[in-house]
């Protein structure tokens, strides 16, 4: 093992850790900026009009027949065996069946608004009839949303008491992901800006089905990002060891280089205030993994608040906050990033160092020596 003396050589000079002031963190550039959603708000809802008509159902030749305009048809959920569908035409191919259950015809406009029959049916031999000339139509109306806490909650009534109902929104922003009820902000990366367009759709356990649209409103941080290293004021930066690229690998202080792929990692913002995470990057890219002091929580690790590689997450052991004098500190264990010469695992710390080890500076890789 290296002592602190030794480490310098030739990279000491004129390598002073730099001022707090001078510390900075390179973002990407605009056309590739990356974004960490706060809220979003959703303006009201604009319900669209069912296109179909003469929604219905009559006895035929041993047959079922659908009516109305504008709509295609289809059957909703679980029928009996041997019940069909054609065109607008329910049939029957098998033999008697005593107290089959209603079933459920959807007729879909060309926008995808729907509207459903309950149909309750008598099963003959090869044929299907109404059972006392009764259907049920089912629809939905009423789609409206609200602003809760960040997100847009959509709600919706259905005319047939006690169905469920669903909602997925869709024409959203890249970076965010359809929500039931809500459409939330949480885990998205869109960019910030106002989105017209967007379509709510909300479906009941019948299939009858209403779309709205509304305008999205996106709040966003910009999320900074580089590749490169933490790099001390002797030239050492983290250092994954002899590259092993799996969780619970150790993280190490070994010089920085461009050539060595060790060295190499990604720079992002955390999900605590002031908080950056360090991605493993050998290839210029991401590999899921990011530094992590586990305060005692894996076995394997060699030292209790030892440095190791772990399955990236927004959790505050994988996240560092840089200090005024330019050392990092650990959102979980509140414990500072600590070396022990070149080759040694970095651990964690209840004071830096004493030789000054502990100050680093983010390298992006193009300033890293090659």
């Amino acid at each position: 093992m290296a002592c602190p003396v030794l480490l310098g050589s030739a990279l000491v000079v004129g390598a002073a850790a730099l001022p707090a002031s001078a510390q900075t963190y390179a973002a990407l550039p605009a056309s590739a900026q990356a974004y960490q959603d706060t809220a979003l708000i959703g303006s009201s809802v604009s319900d669209a009009t069912f296109g179909g008509s003469g929604i219905g159902a009559v006895d035929g030749n041993d047959v079922i027949k659908l009516t109305g305009s504008g709509v295609t048809w289809s059957l909703h959920g679980t029928v009996p065996a041997g019940v069909s569908l054609s065109g607008n035409t329910i049939s029957f191919s098998g033999p008697i069946v005593q107290g089959p259950n209603p079933i459920v015809a959807d007729a879909t406009d060309r926008n995808g608004d729907a509207e459903a029959l309950e149909i309750p049916i008598s099963l003959l031999p090869h044929d299907i009839t109404l059972q006392g000339a009764a259907y049920t139509l089912v629809s939905l109306s009423g789609l409206t949303d609200s602003n809760v806490s960040g997100d847009v909650k959509f709600s919706a009534t259905s005319s047939e008491s006690g169905d469920t109902i669903t909602f997925a929104e869709s024409n959203l922003p890249a970076g965010l992901s359809s929500g039931n009820p809500a459409l939330s902000y949480l885990g998205g990366t869109a960019a910030p800006g106002n989105y017209s367009g967007a379509v709510v759709t909300a479906t009941d356990s019948d299939g009858a089905a209403l779309k709205g649209t509304f305008t999205l409103t996106v709040d966003a941080n910009a999320v900074s990002s580089s590749y490169g290293d933490e790099v001390n004021r002797f030239g050492n930066g983290f250092d994954v060891f002899r590259q092993h690229q799996y969780p619970g690998a150790i993280i190490a202080g070994w010089t920085a280089t461009q050539g060595d792929r060790a060295t190499h990692f990604m720079l992002s913002n955390g999900t605590h205030k002031g908080a950056f995470r360090f991605e493993y990057a050998p290839q210029g890219s991401g590999s899921g993994l990011c530094v992590s002091d586990p305060g005692g929580g894996w076995s394997s690790d060699p030292l209790r608040d030892g440095l190791i590689l772990a399955s990236c997450n927004t959790g505050p052991w994988q996240q560092f906050i840089p200090q005024s004098n330019g050392t990092l500190k650990n959102v979980e264990t509140g414990l500072y990033v600590n070396p022990s010469g070149a080759g040694g695992q970095l651990r964690g710390g209840t004071s830096p160092t004493s030789w000054g080890g502990s100050a680093y500076t983010w390298r992006d890789h193009s300033s890293l020596p090659g």
